[in-house]
């Protein structure tokens, strides 16, 4: 029998800044719930919202994967070993942050807000060479069915990270459906709405709602709404 977790989207936790609005899945920074620290390997999903010409100054990591999901506007990224680079929506980012790394993040565009995900998952090697990468993903080959953006493999489709994780990301008309196989046995699945509602596994998921899915192989998701956009994030439960 299939383990699942809800989140409502307005059971986040909530940072405002004022420069920064923040959602927090799970417990990150001033926002502790222990019934929510973590799913499996899924440490931190966060869903940022930056004001024009702000950001985050230079802070470090260490034994983390961070992967960055712009959704709208221009981030920019400098970091010790040594890049700088823009990230938007259609590009993915990741991090292994390994012995140690800084990095800073800004909002490059001072009339215009910049949204994104700020995910992290624990490795399975710690104490990794740092590393940065990021690519641009071709949008067009998620319309009506999951397009993989990382994976545990650097042969692979997307970016690739220090665990067995695969994430997609799909963007349907509505009453389309598709079927996830999970890729490793005992690997559990986190859903994300992005936009739009879906139907996952029989459970009804509104805009930005999450769901963990846990014990099961395989599952359906089907969209309710036009104008869809899912991230599936499937991680080690161990």
């Amino acid at each position: 029998m299939a383990k699942t977790v809800l989140h409502k989207a307005n059971t986040r936790g909530v940072a405002n800044h004022g420069w920064l609005k923040s959602f927090h899945t799970f417990s990150f920074a001033g926002y502790y719930n222990p019934e929510r620290i973590q799913f499996g390997a899924l440490r931190v999903l966060n869903d940022d919202t930056v004001s024009g010409g702000m950001g985050f100054g230079e802070h470090p990591h260490d034994n983390m994967e961070i992967i960055s999901i712009p959704l709208e506007g221009d981030l920019e990224h400098k970091d010790s070993m040594g890049n700088t680079a823009v990230i938007r929506k259609g590009d993915i980012q990741v991090m292994s942050a390994g012995t140690g790394i800084y990095h800073s993040e800004y909002n490059k565009n001072k009339g215009e807000q910049v949204k994104f995900l700020q995910i992290w998952v624990f490795p399975n090697k710690r104490n990794v060479t740092p590393r940065y990468d990021q690519i641009t993903l071709n949008e067009a080959d998620r319309k009506n069915k999951l397009q993989q953006i990382l994976s545990p493999n650097e042969a692979d489709e997307g970016v690739w990270i220090h665990q067995d994780a695969w994430f997609h990301m799909g963007n349907f008309d509505k009453d389309v459906a598709a079927s996830y196989s999970v890729r490793k046995p005992g690997n559990g699945v986190y859903v994300f709405v992005l936009k739009g509602q879906f139907m996952v596994n029989g459970i009804d998921l509104d805009q930005r709602d999450g769901l963990g899915l846990s014990d099961l192989e395989q599952f359906d998701l089907q969209a309710l709404t036009g104008d869809t956009e899912i991230l599936l994030m499937e991680i080690p439960m161990k």
